[in-house]
């Protein structure tokens, strides 16, 4: 038998670590269950109800909300394991709607990639969608908000260095040239880089710079714009010049103009692309051909943020996979910069700290990417306890996320994981001792979680409550069985075609109706059967 010291009792308290070790000869004693109440059940005001004893479903195991916010924790397990619905029960229990001491100041951020929390959160969320349901919100990200580097990455693609100038220089002009007209508060005109998030037009860009690169020229000096139509920066209407023609006749090429025409037909197709408005078309957050947005980046903040509940959900399953880890990198920089510089102030994270939850996080932190997303986790795992920001990371695997992130979560909820490398992974973020325990990954029930860390007073297999059916995520398995074996309900694919094209799940065809009969079972002649 292997014995592990893991705390003692002082008084009617249980205290992780030892004052005094036993001594050979001294009495050991099985544990009771009011010792097992003792040690898991303690209600203190900074612990959340997450579950009840796997072995002791009459005694309930807490979680320090302190420590599970500040010093980070991650939510693993196979798909089907219940990650969703411990997501679901933890973020319900955290805020305590329905209690007299509940956590009205709470601030929880979640990246709903499926779509999935909607209907658990709703008496408690804001909800902002890329395509939204009635009561939900439009969420939209202004580009001018990104840094320059990632922008131009997603709207034109790979530049050389010379072609990157060519638009870094612009984007720097006409943010100058907006700040000569408009002030803004806290900026000073001397500080500006390209990538001080304040409005500048990207037709504007793109006009600008595709009028230099088609520029013709006549004239002796070859100084005279051959100028045929003059286009439209804000429909998109490319100029025309006259021909270039051979030899010295005229009209002259613009033998300054950079090589970029094809970034900016890449520019045009992605600002005509209705997939991506939410990013580059962003509602009072777009920008006229002059820079003036009618919205700033307070208004954002305050509907992400500041708003009169608890919970806001990013929801992010209408997002083009194209630009999916791009637009959760701006968001989460553009969340931690603002939190980060006003940690000194009361909408700050020191005095009301924010809980990012990430789903699917091993799509964005891999261990083998470097994206925006990857460098700002990085950050809030080893930086954010300072200033209010902390990390809930849910992945089905684990092996996939980046051992830097995983590493920084001082709490692990790991549910059943069936293959060998997150297994590994999992075992490896967590001490030594503990890897009896991490054996029964593999058969644990589906909603049984083991859960080791700062946050948990001694490591613990734990089967997590369940919301209530009205307050739980969409990610149940569909029921086979049930659903084949009853008769089909009449049918009409119109109604497919419509949600596809309008990429809503709840739209209809109202233009053409097709008529839909009932379906019969028509029983087989029993001479072909």
């Amino acid at each position: 038998m292997r014995i592990e010291l893991a705390g003692e009792s002082i008084g009617n308290r249980f205290e992780r670590g030892l004052s005094q070790h036993p001594n050979i000869n001294d009495a050991v004693h099985i544990v009771t269950e009011t010792d097992l109440l003792r040690i898991y059940g303690y209600g203190g005001d900074d612990q959340v109800l997450v579950g009840t004893l796997s072995s002791a479903e009459n005694i309930e195991v807490r979680l320090s909300l302190d420590a599970l916010v500040t010093r980070h924790s991650a939510i693993l397990g196979s798909t089907g394991s219940g990650k969703s619905t411990t997501v679901a029960s933890l973020l319900r229990s955290i805020v305590r709607p329905n209690m007299d001491t509940g956590s009205p100041g709470a601030r929880i951020l979640l990246l709903d990639i499926h779509g999935e929390y909607a209907s658990a959160f709703g008496d408690i969320a804001r909800v902002f969608s890329t395509t939204p349901q009635p009561g939900q919100q439009p969420l939209f990200v202004p580009y001018w908000a990104l840094e320059a580097d990632d922008l131009l990455n997603f709207v034109v693609g790979a530049l050389s260095d010379n072609q990157e100038i060519a638009f870094t220089d612009k984007i720097q002009e006409m943010k100058a040239s907006l700040l000569e007209s408009r002030a803004f508060a806290g900026l000073d005109p001397s500080s500006l880089t390209v990538d001080t998030p304040i409005p500048f037009s990207l037709k504007k860009l793109w006009y600008d710079l595709i009028n230099f690169e088609v520029t013709t020229f006549t004239g002796t000096l070859r100084d005279q714009p051959a100028l045929e139509d003059a286009g439209d920066a804000d429909g998109m209407i490319q100029p025309r010049y006259t021909p270039h023609a051979m030899g010295n006749v005229g009209p002259f090429t613009n033998t300054a103009a950079k090589g970029i025409r094809r970034q900016l037909n890449l520019l045009r197709s992605r600002l005509l692309d209705r997939r991506y408005d939410f990013i580059l078309h962003p509602g009072p957050w777009e920008p006229d051909l002059s820079g003036n947005a009618e919205a700033d980046l307070d208004l954002l903040l305050q509907g992400w943020l500041g708003h009169d509940r608890q919970i806001t959900i990013l929801d992010l399953s209408g997002v083009p996979s194209t630009v999916l880890i791009r637009l959760i990198g701006s968001i989460l920089k553009i969340v931690y910069e603002a939190l980060f510089w006003s940690r000194e102030k009361t909408e700050g994270g020191v005095l009301r700290p924010l809980l990012v939850v990430m789903e699917e996080a091993h799509r964005y932190l891999g261990a083998d990417t470097d994206t925006a997303a990857s460098d700002v986790v990085k950050r809030i795992a080893k930086e954010g306890r300072k200033y209010g920001i902390g990390a809930m990371v849910v992945s089905q695997r684990p092996s996939e996320v980046d051992e830097t992130v995983l590493s920084q979560c001082g709490t692990i909820i790991a549910l059943r994981l069936s293959n060998p490398a997150d297994r590994a992974r999992v075992k490896g973020a967590l001490p030594d001792n503990l890897s009896g325990l991490m054996d029964l990954l593999p058969v644990l029930r589906t909603g049984e979680a083991i859960i080791a860390g700062e946050a948990a007073r001694l490591p613990v297999r734990c089967r997590v409550s369940l919301p209530a059916a009205s307050h739980q995520p969409r990610s149940a398995d569909p029921k086979v069985t049930e659903a084949w074996a009853s008769r089909r309900v009449a049918e009409g694919y119109d109604r497919v075609v419509a949600s596809w094209r309008a990429q809503r799940t709840l739209a209809v065809a109202v233009e053409k109706r097709i008529p839909r009969t009932p379906v019969t079972d028509t029983p087989l002649d029993e001479g072909n059967s």
